[in-house]
């Protein structure tokens, strides 16, 4: 076998063990998310302070980014896909130690410091196994496109099962020990890693001082600011807004889980096709970039006209809201998977670690304020003032999109 050959094989082998391993993690930090929504809302919490207790977990994401991307050109992504595996088994420990004997606001404040631990474990997982792709792929755009597609989509479809899992580890096992359950399949998971992978992998000379960290290049720049917007637009009604405007127009517990499960799952099918639904190039980005635009475009349509319906008073508006909110996940998914890839293309192969957790610490931002406003704007105006909010945010990411360079920098 050729050298290139070998190296081929090696970084096929090392995209499986990456992938496999991402996915056992995130499926139980999908079931994570239900676990401590659903046992908490049925203790009685309120919308707000249901959106509170993961303010944290989503504000940690965005300095766990940076120094994880940091940390993985330093240490070695190998290394770091490890700690942060580590991090969540730590994390669901110590969430499993709250007592319902305390009071509220020891066991809110409890609750936030563990999912900050979560948050941290999630963001150092997520920015290791990215920078990956870029290392195990290469530069061959079409192979890139296609495996950050397929790792976005199935981590996607393994998290909307994970909300299945949590509700049913929750009735099965109860609060504490659906918790010890996840923490000893991570462990497995964390095992397997520490056995299979390199761990220098992708290991490289990391930034000395702030500002090499930050300067970032211009498409990675504009990038990570419509990333704010994405997913800001996106968790404004999915945290809070969408699960308790469904359960009061009266569907049950399982009937929320089962469609936020349904609808993970479908958005993370079509992320993995993708780029049989987006026009390719040669370079890797003239076709991609404005399909970046056209899409992000079409989905800010989607909430501003269910918001419209919603005003005009329609009937059975949560079905109106589910089917619309499922042409959303189309088209939000589209978007995503075409950003995972523009990020990888625009990235430095040295420094791809840094430059994919700058890019995820954005990310990270736009989920904390989509997360706290999905409880401040459901509290004021319910699942229409979050749709218009959705509206708003993407709009502001289709704008960012139009700057975007259709040719590499440097």
């Amino acid at each position: 076998m050729s050298s290139a050959a070998a190296a081929a094989s090696q970084g096929t082998r090392n995209y499986v063990i990456v992938t496999l391993a991402y996915w056992g993690f995130t499926l139980t930090d999908g079931a994570l998310r239900m676990l401590v929504l659903l046992h908490f809302f049925r203790l009685g919490y309120s919308p707000f302070t249901l959106a509170f207790l993961f303010l944290l977990y989503e504000a940690a994401g965005i300095g766990a980014n940076l120094v994880g991307g940091w940390l993985a050109a330093r240490f070695g992504i190998a290394r770091m896909l490890a700690v942060g595996l580590a991090t969540q088994i730590a994390g669901f420990l110590l969430l499993s130690s709250v007592s319902p004997d305390w009071g509220a606001a020891l066991s809110v404040g409890w609750v936030v410091v563990a999912q900050g631990v979560c948050g941290i474990a999630k963001d150092l997982t997520k920015t290791a196994s990215k920078s990956a792709i870029k290392l195990t792929a290469g530069d061959a755009s079409g192979r890139l496109f296609q495996w950050v597609a397929f790792f976005t989509g199935s981590k996607n479809a393994m998290k909307g099962a994970g909300f299945f899992l949590g509700g049913l580890l929750l009735e099965a096992l109860g609060f504490r020990g659906a918790l010890w359950a996840m923490a000893a399949a991570l462990a497995m998971v964390l095992a397997g890693v520490a056995l299979s992978l390199p761990p220098l992998m992708g290991r490289a000379r990391a930034s000395t001082s702030a500002r090499e960290l930050f300067a970032k290049s211009t498409g990675i720049n504009l990038l990570a600011a419509a990333r704010v917007f994405l997913f800001g637009a996106r968790d404004v009604w999915f945290v809070v807004g969408l699960p308790v405007f469904l359960y009061a127009s009266g569907w049950t517990f399982t009937m929320v889980g089962a469609f936020l499960a349904a609808w993970t799952i479908g958005y993370g099918v079509v992320q993995a096709s993708a780029p049989a639904l987006v026009r390719r190039s040669a370079d890797g980005l003239s076709a991609e970039v404005p399909a970046a635009r056209a899409w992000s475009l079409a989905l800010a349509a989607v909430p501003a006209a269910l918001a419209a319906m919603m005003l005009a008073g329609i009937p059975r508006a949560d079905l109106f809201v589910t089917a619309g909110l499922c042409v959303f996940g189309v088209f939000f998914a589209v978007n995503s998977s075409v950003h995972s890839y523009l990020v990888l293309a625009y990235a430095g192969s040295e420094k791809a670690a840094e430059d994919v957790g700058f890019y995820y610490a954005a990310n990270a931002a736009g989920r904390f304020g989509g997360t706290l406003l999905s409880g401040l704007l459901f509290g004021w105006g319910g699942l229409v003032a979050c749709l218009a909010g959705a509206a708003a945010m993407l709009a502001l990411c289709w704008a960012f999109t139009l700057r975007l360079p259709r040719r590499r920098e440097g």
